[in-house]
């Protein structure tokens, strides 16, 4: 005969549910969303802006100096060597002669004013977002004062050296060096108002 006590029905030990947070699993972070090429309402796309954008905006602030600084500083190089060579006869006209020097360093004004442009349109992207189209727009009005200052600075030093030569010997050639001179530095100056134009198109 079952006693009192086995006729009882057994309890099974089972784990209680508990409302306590901490024996949640904690979730799960959901990846960043990644960078895509969405559509406006008129379907065009939006710019892409990757965090690597900056880089291309650095670069033509690079190439806008280094190249307009090299064009600069060899005209300036290469028309000194000519002046001091006529230095030692005719002192007289030393003057006359540093306007090849005078004209190579206005290149590397160029590629300043361009590099002071494209830096100030370069903020860190809480203040400015930065598109793919901006830095290449920047890039390239880099590259376009850039080496169009580097092939004038070296038409100016070739054409300043020969032409204070021969201005020591005639006179008269003066005129006309002042001519070529200007027809070399013209090539920086086309470097900058396309590089002018470019920044302006990627700022607005």
């Amino acid at each position: 005969m079952l006693s009192m006590q086995d006729s009882r029905p057994h309890l099974i030990d089972t784990p209680i549910p508990s409302n306590d947070a901490s024996h949640h699993p904690p979730p799960t972070a959901r990846p960043a969303p990644r960078h895509r090429l969405t559509r406006s309402m008129s379907g065009q796309i939006d710019n892409f802006a990757p965090s690597f954008a900056p880089f291309f905006g650095m670069s033509g602030i690079f190439f806008a100096m280094a190249f307009g600084c090299m064009g600069a500083a060899y005209g300036t190089a290469k028309a000194g060597v000519g002046i001091a060579g006529i230095g030692t006869y005719r002192p007289d006209l030393i003057m006359k002669s540093l306007i090849p020097i005078v004209m190579s360093g206005i290149l590397a004004v160029y590629a300043l004013v361009i590099s002071v442009l494209i830096a100030s349109d370069i903020k860190p992207p809480p203040e400015k977002e930065y598109s793919l189209f901006a830095g290449f727009m920047h890039m390239g009005a880099g590259l376009s004062v850039g080496l169009s200052g580097l092939a004038a600075g070296y038409a100016i030093g070739i054409v300043g050296d020969a032409g204070v030569r021969s201005f020591m010997r005639q006179s008269r050639i003066f005129v006309g060096m002042v001519l070529i001179l200007i027809f070399a530095e013209v090539l920086g100056l086309y470097g900058l108002i396309v590089a002018l134009i470019m920044n302006t198109r990627a700022s607005g």
